[in-house]
């Protein structure tokens, strides 16, 4: 072609198209664009459109028809010849290249890689432009502007994608779906073969569910809740390619059972932590009502607790400390109170020590002492007891009495009585004929359901004559019945009082009991003279736990509630499911206790639901569930201090005595158990004891070795220590009792101040008491802290002896001081100034050897240590070779001054020298030996000790 080229520049040039010679420029320029007009007179030509097709990820365009531009200016050169195709647009990602200039081939490609996904279609215009009139490509000429539309083909490069990673249905049981639920995926390919979903596949085997080329599941038989709860299936889909799914779904089938009515989300077991405060009952439950129209729904929540202790979980403390926690006035006697040798007359009755509950099997009685119980109770005096009876024997009854005070001998006659008889409650009531001597009112009757449900209840009977009103767990009672009498005429027969039955003292051929009770019974006092409130009927009988309702502000509107006066009855009332659900996931259960009682607590939540236009529409079953209360940590009581006394007789006669327990702790501790530092071995748990606070109801202070003799010894509190700590106590010759629910720190108190006196202390060898602290009326009693306490004798010196005052222990001695004789005092006393001097001197020898044992010590400071602390040892004994004994000249007057000091004198030194505990005095008797031993070894030197030692034959050991 190149050589074609040249060839024609000869033939152009004869012909005069040339350079221009002669002629002008312009004239030149005119001339070539003559020549040109006359070479290149035609357009290339294409066609008027083009349709191509290109693969993705391809650069080669298939054009139909193919691209090819003609000139008829052919075969001239240049100007028959094809040099480019112009595309037409911006940004376009196509460029047309001459694949041949002479037959106007081209062929249209991809500048970059195109994606059918971003972009489907392509539509440009072309132009074809010949090579001009020369080798310099001027003057050429364009073909007309030619349509060409491309089409991108896609190939199958993306899978199947789910537009949930997983689904969930569910079903109820027996049923048949056409459509349980629709999968679907999706393809982001751009063609229709490659983009779209042709069938969907479970890849789980041996399932009852199909699914079809949409996508929808149903099940091929009949689902069975009892059979499988759940169903898990894998799910894939395909696309038009047969291309699968990149990653399956999981679609969950939950198999609900036929729909009944109920309480659906709540446990059985609900677990309580002693100490726990308010613990929800039902936190997740919610009612299915199987989309029943309801208009209102009523809940009763009841907690059964009758069967633990007396009723509930009530304070298992003393009544007499109960009376006290409630503020119920002073004055109550305990008919039944915990058997002991001063209370001997329950020891016989069957009982439960941890409730100090008895029980009566219709064959038992007990006779209270004379003086127990004042004869005239006046016209004012309270009963109370907790009772549990059920239904008597026999179709006619007979009477069960429960108190009664009647004739001890001769007559049988009934002064006053509390008895059951056919389930109606009595109380009888003969007033004296010196009295009244009137028709009175003599018998009250009460008749309740309660008296014989086999259920505690608490009873108190207020006399206020010729009023009497009953009380049964706070709710008052007239009776129903009163009949008249006449009062009972005078006599000289005393009287005896029972509870369990009834003394028959007469009309017998042999007194015994009679109209016995059958049941149980607690807490049974007589209060004469008084009357209890209202307020302090309502705390007796108050249970520790109960229902309870968290937040009460946001139980919503609409909801009503109302707790019956123990709090374990619980009844809401609603319009509406969701309220009711929220109000009821707030019920929880509290026990106040410190130390509860472990065990089961039932129960059980009834439903009433009414639908509109109907009384009843729905039937919704109980719940049955129970609250596992645990057991509280059991604290360990321990009374520590000191355990052996000597005190002077001077302490035992003088007006405040001899004070017993002045350092006595109280601890309580528990045992926790610590994990191991290193969890990989296997080591067993260590437990740790931790202290804790709580009450305690009394401490008992126990005279050993026989009672007081009240003639000359006794034990005394003052009344102030008591009061102002809100405790009380009683005092016998077997001991002091202190009790009332108060703290650790308050009876540690009380227990300071506990003195005992002797105005004879001469006759005393040893006494010796024993302390023991209760919480819980014994359910948690401390150990047994005894303590003895001794007369400090005097100690005398023998006559044969001179003893010489000159001589002053070493300060850092540490002896036991011993009163000296009469004749000693007085010696002493008369030369004042000298000892003073002596005393001086010692301690300036006691320097100076001080001194001396710190050279020595440095001078062997590398011997061993306990060499070294054997030399300090030897350099501090005394060196008293250069001391001058000096007797006293007023020896020669002892006998002559013996007489003149008083016993008040000696005493006080006594008392001055002599204030230690069992250790220290036992301490001190020990080295006491250990220097005589000393003596016997060293002679000289344990002579000049002799002089000092005392006359210690009357001292005890």
């Amino acid at each position: 072609m190149r050589t074609g080229r040249l060839c024609w520049v000869p033939l152009l040039l004869a012909l005069g198209v040339g350079s221009g010679s002669g002629g002008g420029g312009g004239g030149g320029s005119r001339r070539r664009r003559l020549l040109a007009a006359k070479v290149n007179k035609h357009k290339p030509w294409i066609e008027t459109s083009y349709h191509g097709v290109i693969t993705e990820n391809n650069d080669t365009v298939i054009l139909d028809p193919p691209l090819v531009a003609l000139d008829k200016d052919a075969p001239v050169p240049f100007a028959g010849e094809i040099c480019a195709f112009k595309i037409h647009g911006q940004e376009l990602p196509f460029e047309a290249v001459v694949l041949n200039k002479t037959s106007g081939e081209g062929r249209l490609r991809a500048k970059s890689p195109i994606d059918c996904e971003l972009q489907k279609e392509y539509t440009f215009i072309i132009q074809a432009y010949d090579c001009g009139a020369g080798p310099r490509e001027t003057a050429w000429k364009k073909s007309h502007k030619a349509v060409v539309h491309i089409q991108v083909k896609d190939i199958n490069e993306f899978a199947p994608t789910f537009k949930e990673p997983a689904y969930r249905a569910v079903v109820t049981e027996g049923k048949i779906y056409d459509s349980i639920l629709q999968v679907e995926a999706v393809d982001e390919d751009c063609s229709p073969q490659y983009s779209q979903i042709c069938n969907y596949e479970i890849i789980t085997t041996d399932v009852p569910f199909a699914i079809d080329r949409n996508g929808n599941i149903r099940n091929t038989e009949k689902l069975s809740y009892d059979k499988q709860h759940q169903y898990e299936i894998l799910v894939t889909a395909y696309d038009c390619g047969q291309k699968p799914a990149a990653q399956d779904t999981l679609v969950q089938v939950d198999v609900k059972p036929v729909c009944k009515p109920g309480w659906q989300d709540w446990t059985k077991r609900i677990e309580y932590q002693p100490g726990s405060g308010s613990v929800p009952l039902f936190p997740s439950i919610h009612l299915e009502t199987c989309d029943g129209a309801v208009s209102s729904i009523q809940i009763t929540t009841e907690l059964q607790t009758n069967y633990i202790g007396k009723g509930c979980d009530r304070e298992t403390y003393s009544e007499r400390s109960l009376q006290k926690l409630c503020g119920a006035s002073s004055g109550i006697i305990d008919l039944l109170p915990s058997p002991s040798a001063a209370t001997n007359w329950t020891a016989g009755l069957l009982v439960d020590s941890s409730e100090m509950i008895f029980k009566f099997d219709g064959r038992q009685g007990a006779k209270i002492p004379d003086g127990i119980v004042p004869k005239n109770l006046t016209d004012q005096f309270t009963i109370t007891m907790w009772m549990k009876h059920g239904p008597s024997p026999g179709v006619r009854a007979e009477k069960e009495t429960i108190l009664c005070n009647s004739d001890k001998t001769e007559m049988n006659r009934h002064h006053y009585a509390l008895y059951v008889h056919n389930c109606r409650l009595v109380f009888l009531l003969r007033k004296d004929f010196d009295q009244a001597d009137t028709f009175r009112p003599a018998e009250f009757h009460w008749k309740l359901d309660q008296i014989c449900d086999k259920e505690w209840h608490y009873y108190v009977i207020n006399v206020e004559f010729p009023i009497v009103t009953l009380y049964m767990d706070g709710a008052t009672y007239e009776p129903y019945l009163v009949t008249n009498d006449w009062p009972i005429h005078p006599s000289h027969i005393a009287m005896q009082l029972t509870v369990g039955a009834c003394w028959q003292g007469g009309e017998v051929t042999k007194p015994r009991f009679a109209q016995f009770f059958h049941g149980s019974l607690a807490s049974l006092t007589i209060r004469p003279g008084k009357m209890e409130s209202q307020k302090v009927i309502s705390c007796l009988q108050a249970c520790k736990e109960g229902l309870d309702i968290n937040s009460l502000e946001s139980l919503g509107q609409g909801i009503k509630y109302h707790f019956n006066p123990s709090q374990s009855v619980l009844v809401m009332e609603g319009d509406d499911i969701g309220n009711i659900n929220r109000a009821l996931q707030k019920v929880s259960y509290i026990n106040s206790r410190q130390f509860p009682t472990a065990g089961v607590r039932h129960l059980r939540v009834s439903s009433k639901v009414q639908c509109f236009g109907e009384d009843v529409c729905i039937s919704v079953p109980d719940v049955d569930a129970f609250v596992m209360v645990l057991q509280a940590i059991e604290p360990q009581i321990s009374l520590r201090g000191t355990d052996r006394l000597w005190r002077p007789a001077a302490q035992f006669e003088s007006a405040r005595g001899v004070t017993l327990f002045p350092d006595l702790k109280i601890v309580s501790t528990f045992a926790k158990a610590e994990a191991p530092g290193d969890l990989r071995t296997t080591a067993p748990k260590s437990a740790v004891l931790e202290e804790m606070l709580h009450n305690l109801d009394f401490c008992d202070i126990l005279v050993l070795g026989g009672d007081l003799d009240p003639r000359q010894e006794c034990l005394e509190l003052n009344h102030s220590e008591l009061h102002q700590r809100h405790l009380d106590a009683t005092n016998s010759t077997a001991g002091y009792s202190i009790y009332g629910v108060g703290s650790m720190s308050r009876y540690e108190q009380v227990l300071h101040h506990i003195r005992y006196r002797n105005w004879h202390p001469s006759s005393l060898e040893a006494r010796r008491f024993r302390v023991k602290c209760s919480e819980l009326n014994g359910r948690y009693a401390s150990n047994e802290f005894n303590l003895e306490v001794s007369v400090l004798h005097e100690a005398r010196v023998s006559d044969k002896e001179h003893v010489n005052h000159l001589i002053v222990q070493p300060p850092f001695l540490q002896s036991v001081h011993h009163p000296e004789s009469q004749n000693s005092i007085q010696r002493s006393s008369v030369v004042p100034s000298i000892a003073t001097v002596v005393i001086i001197i010692s301690v300036c020898m006691l320097v100076f050897v001080v001194a001396m044992g710190m050279y020595r010590v440095r001078i062997a400071h590398q011997h061993f240590t306990q060499e070294t602390e054997a030399a300090k040892e030897a350099e501090m004994d005394w060196d008293d070779s250069a001391l001058t004994i000096t007797v006293n000249p007023m020896e020669k007057h002892e006998e002559r001054g013996r007489g003149e000091e008083t016993e008040e004198e000696e005493e006080e030194e006594v008392e001055d020298d002599v204030s230690s505990s069992s250790s220290e005095s036992e301490d001190s008797e020990d080295e006491e030996e250990e220097e005589g031993i000393g003596r016997g070894r060293h002679g000289p030197s344990g002579a000049r000790h002799t002089q000092l030692e005392w006359d210690d034959s009357a001292l005890p050991y």
